[in-house]
């Protein structure tokens, strides 16, 4: 059964997002203004953009987030880990890393595993949640990045970018979740633009939910 949602409860779930290469200075204070308003868990934000949403959530519960390796993830790993060390200098509190898709699919488990780890070491006591980019991946495969996250000491395993050929869904959380257990928290991402989306996402497992419309999310909920 769907636990009853208000709008600040959903609003503690969700990572207000605006990764589009076009988004401005100004639309990045937007975001900023609106995380603080609705109570919104974090602003999730390409990484030039960090000190920027450090200053403008100075001071309230919204926390930074920001993306490492991305959209590809096929960064080498010493890159990855300096983006991430440098993110969380400049202010962030999350890193939502990518993994090497490419080794996956190769079957090169141990690489995705040291590739998260690096990133798990360079980013300290900031959370890092890992984007398996369920779209390029079999139910098998799914299930093996959920555990090298694990093993590498990540947080949260993560659905996908948004950026490749398919979101979240129901199904992929679900499996996501009973792979980690209580061990990871699991983040939904890609496609979530409404309230009845996001609750199916909660529902099938998800503790977070990445969103660019967390406002017309909670917007559809009574005070």
């Amino acid at each position: 059964m769907s636990k009853e949602w208000t709008k600040a409860s959903i609003g503690k779930t969700i990572d207000h997002t605006l990764l589009k290469a076009i988004g401005t200075a100004e639309q990045v204070k937007e975001l900023c203004v609106e995380a603080r308003k609705y109570g919104f868990a974090s602003v999730c934000v390409n990484p030039c953009w960090v000190s920027l949403c450090a200053k403008e959530l100075s001071g309230s519960e919204v926390m930074v987030c920001t993306v490492i390796g991305f959209p590809l993830g096929a960064n080498t790993s010493e890159i990855k880990a300096a983006e991430a060390r440098h993110a969380v200098a400049q202010g962030a509190h999350e890193v939502d890393m990518v993994i090497n898709v490419g080794l996956a699919k190769g079957g090169d488990w141990k690489g995705v595993e040291d590739d998260i780890r690096e990133v798990v070491k360079a980013a300290g006591k900031a959370t890092v949640k890992v984007i398996i980019e369920t779209c390029y991946l079999s139910d098998p495969e799914k299930v093996k990045a959920c555990e090298a996250a694990a093993r590498a000491g990540a947080h949260f395993v993560k659905t996908s970018t948004g950026f490749g050929t398919g979101g979240a869904t129901a199904e992929d959380v679900r499996l996501m979740k009973k792979t980690v257990g209580d061990k990871l928290k699991v983040k939904a991402s890609g496609g979530i633009r409404s309230y009845h989306d996001a609750i199916h996402m909660l529902d099938a497992g998800a503790d977070r939910i990445g969103a660019s419309s967390g406002v017309a999310i909670v917007s559809e909920l009574p005070e």
